[in-house]
């Protein structure tokens, strides 16, 4: 460091520009990930993570194409641009792998994910739910004296706001599939 606390090459006007051009904060990225449908192909796309320490916060994986045995791993993960980048070229390398998509930066993309609440609760408390249910136009799929159980599809924060309002009234359990998500357009 010099007298003005400029640290060596951090000056766009130096010639040896040593500035990061990534940002140092996590971002979330939908990744679709097309695979060969072959034994253990998920467990190296898993692998690739969790050796190298990075998170999932959703997965989901299906058949896509029944002829050309293909599948579509949808995962939703965290990380600096630097982390995301490494992770898209590594999965690029993995021989089954067929093609990596970065949905949150190649355009705009639908996302949805679904989600199955158990909330029980008597009096008011039931009536609240309903009502709370019917807001978020969510589907009573099954009913007792005693309890619903609600079936909600659309964004992962429309998801966790209605757990939030459901836990008061008494949620019991809830299941979610995880992200699904396509770019939107013709490509």
């Amino acid at each position: 460091m010099n007298a003005l606390n400029i640290k060596q090459g951090a000056t766009s006007h130096s010639a040896y520009n040593l500035r990061s051009t990534y940002g140092d904060e996590n971002e979330r990225h939908t990744l679709a990930i097309i695979v060969e449908n072959q034994p253990g192909v998920l467990a190296r796309v898993i692998g690739l993570f969790s050796g190298r320490g990075y998170n999932i916060e959703s997965l989901t994986v299906s058949e896509i194409d029944h002829e050309s045995h293909t599948s579509r791993i949808t995962v939703a993960t965290t990380g600096t641009p630097q982390v995301i980048d490494q992770i898209k070229a590594q999965l690029g390398r993995i021989v089954p792998v067929k093609d990596v998509h970065d949905l949150t930066v190649e355009g705009p993309s639908v996302e949805r994910e679904l989600a199955l609440f158990k909330v029980a609760g008597t009096g008011d408390k039931r009536v609240e739910a309903l009502r709370l249910a019917d807001i978020f136009r969510a589907n009573a799929v099954d009913s007792t004296l005693e309890s619903f159980v609600f079936e909600l599809t659309g964004t992962s924060e429309k998801i966790d706001a209605f757990a939030e309002l459901m836990r008061p009234l008494g949620l019991v359990e809830m299941a979610r599939t995880g992200v699904a998500a396509l770019s939107r357009g013709q490509d």
